[in-house]
């Protein structure tokens, strides 16, 4: 039996462990603790300026889903959306990563990727399932975190290498950014933007040829506006051009360039280079020594436009250039000065005579009898062209000239003096007095009708003396039989009947060759 009372078991004398131990149960907090810090740490560095972009419109935008990308990396995400103080366009917040710090400056730009279908084709299909996003393309300058994003994509790619070069046009039409650059028919390039100059009296648009086609943009290059189909109608005709189909659908532009350009005369970055209108423009060559010369065409100018031709003997020498409508307050005169422009350098000149100028050529080739005249280039489109030759025995014929520039005889053409001689001739003949002329036809009619009746009645008459002649001849002879032979009664019968035969005879010629020929009476026995 145990004593309680021992001191061997008193509690007095036991010994308590004071040494403290953590429960297994705050293990796990403390462990998320830690890892959460290491995280938020890792975040922290990781984590890259928050930064702001304007946009006309939130359309596809998600806070938190819409994701922002450079070469489809993902860079940042949108983090708050919201609508600016001026009620017109939004603001988004967004935070890029930590490598974007880089790409942040003053250029840099900002779009939404979304599907979009134009002429130029079909983008943005990935934004189908995955949703829009915001593009980025860097640039450089100084470092910015606030941003205008823009309206639509850039026609240009982010990692896109070529040149830039400037054209300058007198109209935009269809051209827009984006439009395609084609050249001999494969794409190169594209538009990137357009402004109105200076002075507002063209359009300029900056360009982009891709490598490696940005070498063939040389000294004498040319561009014009590609349109797909160019029909025109000239002098020459009717001229039908067809380009690619992209073109026909949205326009474009194309150039070519001059076969015989050194290779060494390849164009720098931001070159200038005029934009034609037309591919026909594009070819004409451009000549520095012309001479102007005014002229003046008696009758009408129809059909003759500003560019018409001008031909010596069916070559092109030279075009024209203005047409003018003039009147005389004075004289109440009325005339049309054609000036055109003479490009001498197109004739190739043998046996060239020193210290003697074009213009001096020219005053002896009119002294010689050069003169213009208007002719017609084309049945179908009744377009004229001004023609130069030789007609020595037409004077030289001044008139008003009140230009700068001075006179180019001129002649009329086979046309206009076939139309003048025709007119005379109509006035002529309205000068007769034709209500006389008509009264003395009409009298003249009477007479021959008189005539001719009374040809009718000479036929009749002598009808009936021969039918009387007859009648005496045949009692003539039964008179004869009762006479004797040898009296001298019977001899005078018989001469009379020979007498009245002769005339029965040429009675009856005379009848008969009027029957045939009534006119006679008129015009007389006809010669044999």
């Amino acid at each position: 039996m145990t004593d309680f009372n021992d001191p061997i078991n008193d509690v007095s004398d036991a010994v308590i462990n004071k040494r403290a131990e953590l429960p297994l149960v705050w293990f796990l907090p403390i462990v998320a603790l830690l890892v959460s810090g290491w995280l938020i740490s890792k975040a922290m560095m990781e984590k890259g300026p928050e930064i702001t972009i304007n946009f006309p419109t939130a359309e596809g935008l998600e806070i938190d889903k819409t994701k922002i990308k450079f070469l489809d990396v993902e860079i940042g995400k949108v983090t708050a959306i919201s609508i600016n103080e001026d009620l017109k366009t939004i603001r988004v917040s967004a935070q890029m990563s930590k490598n974007a710090d880089d790409y942040l400056k003053e250029n840099t730009t900002f779009w939404v990727v979304r599907p979009q279908v134009g002429l130029s084709g079909i983008s943005g299909l990935g934004t189908l399932l995955s949703g829009a996003y915001i593009a980025m393309k860097p640039g450089d300058g100084d470092s910015k975190t606030d941003f205008v994003g823009l309206a639509t994509a850039p026609p240009l790619r982010a990692n896109a290498e070529g040149k830039q070069f400037i054209l300058d046009a007198n109209n935009l039409g269809s051209l827009r950014a984006g439009t395609p650059i084609n050249f001999h028919g494969i794409s190169v390039g594209s538009v990137l933007n357009h402004e109105l100059t200076k002075d507002a009296d063209a359009v300029r648009l900056t360009i982009f040829i891709n490598k490696p086609y940005d070498q063939f943009v040389r000294k004498n290059t040319r561009f014009w506006i590609d349109s797909g189909i160019d029909l025109s109608a000239g002098a020459e005709g009717f001229k039908v051009r067809t380009g690619p189909l992209s073109s026909l659908l949205s326009g474009g532009i194309a150039f070519r360039n001059d076969p015989d350009d050194p290779i060494d005369s390849i164009q720098a970055e931001n070159t200038s280079f005029h934009l034609y209108d037309t591919y026909e423009q594009s070819t004409q060559i451009i000549y520095n020594n012309t001479l102007r010369y005014v002229m003046y065409f008696k009758g009408s100018v129809r059909g003759l436009a500003e560019g018409a031709p001008v031909q010596l003997r069916g070559i092109p020498v030279g075009k024209v250039v203005h047409i003018d409508l003039e009147l005389n307050e004075t004289t109440k005169d009325i005339q049309v000065p054609v000036t055109i422009e003479l490009e001498l350098e197109r004739i190739h000149k043998v046996n060239q005579q020193a210290n003697l100028s074009d213009k001096d050529i020219m005053s002896q080739l009119i002294n010689k009898g050069l003169r213009a005249q208007l002719q017609t280039g084309s049945l179908l489109t009744g377009q004229l062209l001004v023609d130069l030759d030789f007609y020595p025995k037409i004077p030289i014929v001044s008139n008003d000239n009140k230009s700068i520039y001075p006179e180019f005889p001129t002649t009329a053409n086979s046309m206009d003096q076939f139309t003048h001689s025709a007119n005379i001739i109509m006035d002529k003949i309205a000068k007769l007095p034709l209500d006389n002329l008509t009264d003395e036809i009409n009298k003249t009619l009477q007479s021959l009708q008189g005539t001719s009746k009374a040809a009718k009645d000479m036929l009749v008459t002598a009808k009936g003396t021969l039918n009387t002649t007859d009648k005496t001849m045949n009692s003539a002879q039964k008179v004869l039989t009762t006479l004797e032979p040898g009296a001298s009664t019977h001899y005078e019968l018989e001469k009379l009947l020979q007498e009245l035969t002769r005339a029965a005879g040429s009675v009856k010629q005379l009848t008969d060759y009027l029957e045939q020929h009534p006119d006679s009476l008129l015009k007389g026995k006809e010669e044999d």
